[in-house]
């Protein structure tokens, strides 16, 4: 089993994928144990001296101004959690969950929070042995924290809440005591560090970011075979016409398709069969392009939050301070997590209209709706109702949540950012996109196979075509499509058709 070495500062997406997916195990750094034991240092110092501190020995929110006295420290902590853990809605996938501790670890692993290594350790234990809270997606405003998420993941951790463990939902205690896991007493500022901070948001947002750069590349795929289907005007992907307006996204989409389509002997050149195509071929580096700079973008974002200090308050050990800022509030997350949705949807929006022009005879030549015998049969013809309601499920869908705030803790918080909704948006915009995209696979091969075209494909849409064959066959007589979708979509998700691709041609950029 690989082994992840957690260091505060060296988490990439590809690792969060590890653990949350396929159970890396995980290890701290000889250097985070130390700085957690010198963090935690400072803390019992200001206790011991009496010093008013937010959230050690002080309430919380509005509350910040109430001393609380070295005696009910613990109570306060534990306090902190119960009452906080309100969320609401189905639970979280387990591997968003394994995701916010992952991130909850990597965050005290920077010694900026204050927690005994006792604590960290206990969450690397959990995520080791598998015993996963049960966490409500629903409840955070995304600032001051994720705190009700949060709390839910650290209920076990001291015996309450609900967790799974070997495939069964238990007790947090129960789950604790099978998997040998000693739950906790929290003390002084334990509790506000295992809450204060953007895991929740990030961890839903960081698989969504890691499986968007891998549709990214599905998308030029199905738009290379679109080309094909539709003999393409080749010359729009001309690299001297993308050099002349120099997105990164742009070039690099424009190659992926000259890539694709090398050897093809379905595209065509300008004035063969048409001067030019219509906006969802030849714009396709264009739309494409720009949605892969945010995708870029927003993934930059999401590596720099994955290992950054988000707690308050902060405890500096060189200083012995414990300084009350914002790094919990989740404002750069929601945003990235906004244009991220925005971005995704466009990817589905031209890929609808892609499949219109496959089905649609008015528009693309082909037989009406891809198949022969149309109206004793109907063929694909609600392929597209389907792909277009879940297009426009995306447009409310990618409405940003970052644009709302309402106050809360009686005004203390005042503004929150809304990013763990924008988180959930666009997680579900994409798996809606995947959908969209698994449709136009299905659909753009079946018109490849009523123009003649599939031995005359290029040199990376073969393998694709092959691929969508092997699980979706030829539709000449009407039969349940669902199925036919369904494993289109499985491998798209799954990775074996652009693992297909790049086995062929190299890696896709």
């Amino acid at each position: 089993m690989e082994k992840i070495i957690i260091t505060g500062h060296s988490l990439s997406l590809q690792m969060v994928a590890k653990v949350c997916r396929e159970n890396a195990f995980v290890e701290l750094s000889d250097e985070a144990r130390e700085r957690i034991i010198a963090s935690r240092a400072v803390v019992d110092r200001l206790v011991e001296d009496e010093a008013v501190v937010y959230g050690i020995t002080t309430g919380f929110g509005k509350f910040s101004d109430v001393p609380i006295s070295h005696d009910e420290c613990k109570l306060l902590q534990k306090n902190l959690i119960i009452t906080h853990a309100v969320g609401a809605g189905e639970p979280f996938a387990d591997e968003v969950v394994r995701g916010m501790m992952l991130l909850r670890i990597n965050n005290l692993a920077k010694g900026f929070s204050g927690t005994r290594l006792v604590v960290v350790q206990t969450l690397i234990n959990m995520l080791n042995k598998r015993v996963t809270p049960v966490v409500p997606q629903k409840g955070s405003l995304g600032a001051s924290g994720d705190l009700a998420p949060l709390s839910h993941m650290v209920l076990p951790m001291i015996g309450l809440g609900q967790a799974r463990f070997d495939g069964k939902t238990l007790s947090g205690a129960e789950a604790m005591k099978m998997a040998g896991i000693k739950t906790l007493d929290l003390v002084a500022k334990e509790g506000l560090a295992l809450i204060n901070g953007t895991q929740a948001m990030t961890a839903v947002g960081a698989l969504a970011i890691h499986d968007a750069l891998s549709q990214m590349k599905l998308a030029d795929i199905a738009a290379a075979l679109s080309f094909e289907a539709n003999r393409g005007v080749e010359d729009a992907l001309d690299p001297r016409v993308h050099e002349l307006r120099p997105h990164d996204g742009q070039k690099m989409s424009a190659e992926n398709l000259r890539k694709m389509l090398f050897c093809s002997r379905n595209v065509t050149q300008q004035g063969e069969v048409r001067v030019q195509d219509n906006y969802s071929l030849r714009c396709v580096p264009q739309v494409h392009g720009a949605s892969r700079d945010a995708l870029e973008y927003v993934a930059k974002k999401v590596e720099i939050e994955i290992n950054s200090v988000t707690d308050n308050p902060i405890v500096f050990e060189q200083t012995n301070e414990a300084i009350s800022a914002g790094n919990f509030h989740g404002q750069p997350m929601a945003l990235a997590f906004d244009f991220l949705g925005i971005a995704l949807s466009e990817l589905a929006n031209i890929s609808e209209r892609r499949l219109e022009h496959l089905v649609n005879p008015n528009l693309g030549g082909f037989p009406a709706f891809l198949v022969k015998n149309g109206g004793l049969n109907s063929g694909m013809m609600i392929v597209q109702y389907s792909a277009a309601a879940l297009v426009s499920e995306n447009k409310v869908l990618a409405h940003p949540a970052s644009v709302d705030s309402i106050p809360s803790s009686a005004g203390q918080e005042d503004h929150v950012s809304m990013g763990t909704i924008a988180a959930r948006k666009a997680s579900e915009i994409l798996k809606n996109v995947r959908r969209v995209l698994a449709m136009e696979f299905m659909c753009v091969c079946q018109a490849i196979d009523l123009m003649g075209g599939k031995k005359k494909l290029g040199k990376g849409t073969m393998p694709a075509y092959r691929a969508i064959r092997e699980v979706c066959k030829t539709l000449r007589n009407d039969r349940p499509l669902y199925d036919d979708i369904n494993r289109c979509e499985a491998i798209l998700a799954d990775g074996s058709l652009l693992q297909a691709v790049e086995s062929t041609i190299g890696p896709l950029l």
